[in-house]
């Protein structure tokens, strides 16, 4: 194999692809990335197993062919060769190495034959539909602070992407929770997904998905079955095992007859709580709303270190309430809304709330309170 490519670009696809390669492995060749140089196109892919990101970039191919190199080095070497430069990538078939050359460094790896490099094979997807890419984006910003790290409810440590809605407003609909919060998004089903299969899409393949994406402008395609999906987007195209569990009945836990409504600016109510939450304990955390008709009160008491108060004027015109919430909490879903008013429907201490951005509905998020 040989074959010349311009520095910014691997780089760049370089930078996609090695972040999916984990750095212990007790399998060699997973640490590697496959280079494949053919038709006048570089493609350069990892796996980790549960997850695979194929790129292809345009180079000039003298020699077509491939192999596997480590790809935390390979990433490290493309990084610190000069900008635009040149990289010719040579591997003989005869010796288990690649040597890279730019100016006048010169490298070279170690490799291993690409033949035990592992193929996740997506096999059949029995859906396929298109996405603005900003859409994409906006579902996974909207809903991934509420995924669960507990490993042991491994069935909410992704998103819920499933077709909702009704037949007049079919949504295609992202939903997150970790037992304390629940975040909800929808979009507009797109063409191709009714009838898809409610899937869960792990939180790492998330998390890739959300930086694949640069340009917000593009289109992504999205392919799924019961097992895998796929996300396509430019020269890229991400493969990933789905979670095999099934979703609890989240609609349980949306409250459908809170009566007690609490209209805030955002900003402001952001900021208090951030400021009076200063004085909570690593532990509690606990911040107290006291609601009475256009006055919120918030306050935190930490016996350790002492006590924060601060007043808002605010739309409420109902009884009398005292309720607690996690103030880290209450900052992430503040963090969510869009606009500049956020309405937090309330019942009672023990019950959770139901907060949406006053001008968009097509989010929610359910809060549990704590008790204070």
């Amino acid at each position: 194999m040989k074959v010349t490519v311009e520095r910014a670009q691997l780089l760049k696809s370089l930078g996609h692809v090695h972040r999916v390669v984990e750095r212990r492995n007790t399998i060699p060749i997973l640490g590697n990335v496959l280079v494949r140089a053919e038709n006048a196109k570089l493609s350069l892919k990892a796996t980790d197993l549960d997850l695979e990101v194929t790129e292809t970039l345009p180079a000039e191919t003298a020699t077509a062919g491939s192999t596997t190199v480590p790809a935390h080095m390979f990433y490290d070497i493309v990084r610190k060769l000069p900008d635009g430069s040149q990289i010719v990538l040579e591997a003989d078939g005869d010796r288990a190495v690649l040597a890279i050359r730019a100016g006048r460094s010169r490298f070279t790896l170690q490799t291993l034959p690409e033949n035990d490099f592992p193929d996740l094979a997506a096999g059949d997807m029995s859906h396929s539909f298109s996405l603005a890419a900003k859409d994409v984006k906006r579902l996974i910003d909207r809903t991934q602070f509420a995924i669960s790290t507990e490993e042991t409810r491994y069935y909410l440590n992704g998103i819920y992407l499933h077709a909702a809605g009704t037949a007049k407003a079919a949504t295609l609909r992202g939903v997150a929770t970790d037992g304390h919060r629940l975040a909800q998004l929808d979009l507009v089903q797109p063409k191709g997904a009714e009838g898809m299969p409610g899937v869960i899409v792990p939180r790492k393949t998330v998390g890739e998905v959300q930086r694949l994406i640069e340009d917000t402008e593009a289109e992504m395609t999205i392919e799924l079955s019961q097992a895998k999906i796929r996300f396509t987007i430019g020269n890229v195209v991400l493969t990933s095992k789905l979670i095999d569990g099934t979703f609890p009945d989240y609609g349980r836990v949306i409250p459908q007859n809170n009566d007690k409504e609490l209209v805030v600016d955002k900003k402001d109510f952001e900021n208090a709580v951030d400021r009076v939450s200063t004085i909570s304990s690593e532990r509690g955390r606990a911040v107290k709303l006291s609601l009475s008709a256009g006055k919120l009160v918030l306050s935190v008491t930490n016996p350790d270190s002492g006590s924060a108060t601060e007043e808002l004027e605010v739309e409420y015109a109902s009884d009398a309430l005292d309720i607690g919430f996690n103030s880290r909490y209450l900052l992430d879903i503040a963090a969510q809304i869009e606009g500049d008013v956020a309405t937090l429907r309330l019942a009672d201490p023990g019950s959770p709330t139901l907060v949406q951005d006053r001008d968009d509905k097509s989010a929610l998020y359910v809060l549990m309170p704590m008790r204070v």
